[in-house]
């Protein structure tokens, strides 16, 4: 049974109203809860920390899945898995030791996840395909929602896959930015198992509405 996972992204969430979002997505069909964490160094932006991710401990019911778009992420990681973090996604191009970051989350109990920027090639995961949990592929430049989805980005999930499979790898594929209704089946049917989705999500008139149709 193939994957169909959805994982709304709370950047795109009303902060003033973060308890109802988070509540709604345990109402909804979403699969996971997506957090996305700047530091305005890494990414030219700057979200959220560890007073949010409080919030979302309290509150959230689902699989808690944070993507840490900032320098040295070894010195957080431990701390974001205190904070109710399921798996814990690091950028490829932020890690020095990205195979001593992967087993550093691991160790603590979370799933790890490796993260690709779209200039990065998926050749660059040969090493650490067989340790990874799941792999990111970001369809955007990261540092900020509602942007345009990168066309390549199918050609990244067919290389992935092929990865994935030649080295008997169990990681799961997932695309972040630009998802919506338009392209989320096409991106299930090239092989991704987790979409992340914000703006399509939190902008809709009915987002768990939205969520259903994501997952068709």
């Amino acid at each position: 049974m193939k994957n169909k996972l959805i994982a709304p992204s709370l950047l795109s969430s009303d902060f003033g109203n973060l308890q109802r979002d988070i509540e709604m997505l345990n109402n909804s069909q979403a699969d996971w809860v997506h957090v996305d964490v700047m530091d305005g160094r890494f990414v030219p932006n700057i979200s959220f920390g560890f007073p949010v991710m409080k919030t979302v401990q309290q509150h959230a019911k689902k699989f808690v899945d944070v993507h840490l778009m900032i320098v040295e992420p070894e010195k957080y990681v431990e701390e974001f898995i205190d904070y109710g973090a399921d798996l814990v996604s690091v950028h490829f191009e932020a890690c020095t030791h990205l195979h001593r970051t992967i087993h550093q989350i691991q160790d603590k109990g979370a799933k790890a996840g490796v993260v690709l920027n779209p200039a990065t090639p998926v050749l660059m995961l040969e090493d650490i395909i067989a340790d990874v949990d799941l792999v990111l592929l970001m369809s955007v430049n990261p540092g900020f929602g509602g942007q345009k989805f990168i066309q390549n980005t199918y050609k990244k999930i067919s290389e992935t896959k092929d990865l994935i499979l030649s080295n008997n790898s169990t990681a799961l594929i997932q695309i972040d930015g630009g998802v919506n209704l338009d392209n989320a089946s096409k991106l299930f049917e090239a092989g991704a198992d987790v979409l992340v989705a914000g703006n399509a999500v939190f902008s809709s008139e009915n987002p768990e509405k939205t969520i259903e149709l994501l997952k068709i």
